[in-house]
């Protein structure tokens, strides 16, 4: 193995054909229709949480963070997608994108970030595997996937829920004021 050496910088919308065909690559064109890719309908990522990793001028890695609640009332991040250029996986890009964004995360004031994913590869930042019924998602997922990290010791204690996009959480537990607000009123 050749030594491969990579930057992290923040997202630029220049970027944003390159992230599309990578995800394509990594996760097949059938991505969208997976229960993560749910949680971020309607929804945006969270701005200065979109990094990617650049090999020179090549794009080889990205990861996002998107806005959550759960049960309605804990504010919350999605970890993901985070993706990695197959012939560049195993050089710690992905662990790298990984402890920027959560730094980054911390310090704009972030309490906690759920994902789904493997714990393996994800422990090594820190996540653990949500105890059973803790956390659920609105679409099929493997509970074993359903991971979470505390970007501040206790975040966790006493979250529970139905995790979704703020959007779609309001609209379930407040439908009068998102009827005014679509009104006008």
């Amino acid at each position: 193995m050749s030594n491969k050496s990579y930057s992290i910088a923040a997202e630029k919308p220049s970027d944003l054909s390159h992230i599309e065909q990578l995800l394509d690559d990594a996760f097949g064109l059938d991505r969208r229709i997976k229960t993560a890719y749910r949680l971020r309908e309607g929804s945006q990522p969270v701005d200065g949480l979109s990094f990617v990793a650049r090999l020179g001028d090549t794009l080889v890695g990205t990861i996002r963070f998107w806005p959550l609640r759960v049960a309605g009332r804990w504010s919350s991040l999605l970890l993901g997608p985070l993706a990695i250029q197959p012939d560049f996986r195993g050089y710690g890009c992905g662990i790298a994108l990984m402890e920027k964004g959560l730094e980054t995360a911390s310090q704009l004031g972030h309490e906690r970030v759920i994902l789904v994913g493997d714990e393996p590869y994800y422990s090594r930042v820190g996540f653990v595997r949500a105890k059973q019924g803790m956390l659920s998602l609105p679409g099929p997922v493997d509970p074993n996937r359903v991971l979470y990290r505390e970007l501040v010791d206790g975040a966790m204690n006493g979250v529970s829920g139905l995790v979704m996009s703020p959007v779609r959480s309001t609209a379930l537990t407040e439908p009068g004021e998102a009827e005014q607000t679509q009104d006008g009123c």
